[in-house]
């Protein structure tokens, strides 16, 4: 502050030389810029919730989505022959990016029995993975993995070993390990093979399921 307009103060009251002081005080913010509020950092979504959105193989999973009639041809032993069971169906639905698929008999006529299966593509190990388990056989829960790149119509997993306690009167206990193949045939029919390869043996096709779309 001025010299001149400092002794002018204080020839004045104390009261009149407060109330000049505020007064120029708020007539100098008044005339400054005012400064805008500091903007938030954008928020980033974590890497769990990035792999969490659906991407184009979860987008392929989700079109196999409803009602489907199922055909299952079994053959237990490279010589054995192949049994066919109809009257089969597998409603799917997608649980998150699980495609969810619980097969059961539509005939009344066939022993009654549940077969649940999960398919995802998991973004952290860049693999497909599939689970199955069946009421029919006592053989426990199967877990199948892919390895390397897979072809959108048909994918390839590989479960673990397995043993088969055996279709005789004796439990056999024979240990197998199995290629599960995925094949997307067209929008309305999938065909799904396991083919098992015993210790010391050769491959078969044991399992196939045929669907086609309600």
């Amino acid at each position: 502050m001025p010299i001149l307009q400092t002794r002018a103060l204080s020839s004045l009251p104390r009261s009149a030389a407060v109330a000049f002081i505020l007064g120029a005080a708020q007539l100098a913010n008044a005339q400054s810029p005012s400064t805008p509020p500091a903007a938030k950092p954008a928020s980033v979504p974590s890497a769990n919730d990035r792999m969490l959105e659906r991407g184009p193989e979860d987008q392929l999973l989700a079109k196999r989505k409803g009602t489907w009639n199922v055909v299952m041809t079994m053959q237990p032993a490279p010589d054995a022959k192949p049994i066919v069971v109809k009257g089969i169906i597998a409603e799917r639905t997608m649980v998150g990016l699980y495609l969810q698929e619980t097969m059961r008999p539509a005939d009344a006529r066939l022993p009654d029995f549940k077969r649940f299966a999960y398919l995802t593509y998991n973004k952290v190990e860049a693999r497909w993975q599939y689970t199955s388990m069946d009421t029919r056989a006592p053989i426990g829960i199967m877990f199948a993995k892919s390895y390397g790149q897979q072809p959108a119509s048909e994918l390839t997993l590989h479960f673990e070993g397995f043993a088969l306690p055996g279709f005789g009167p004796e439990v056999e206990g024979r240990f197998l390990r199995a290629r599960h193949v995925v094949s997307w045939e067209s929008e309305t029919r999938d065909v799904t093979r396991q083919y098992w390869t015993a210790v010391g043996g050769q491959e078969w096709l044991a399992v196939q399921y045929e669907f086609t779309r309600r």
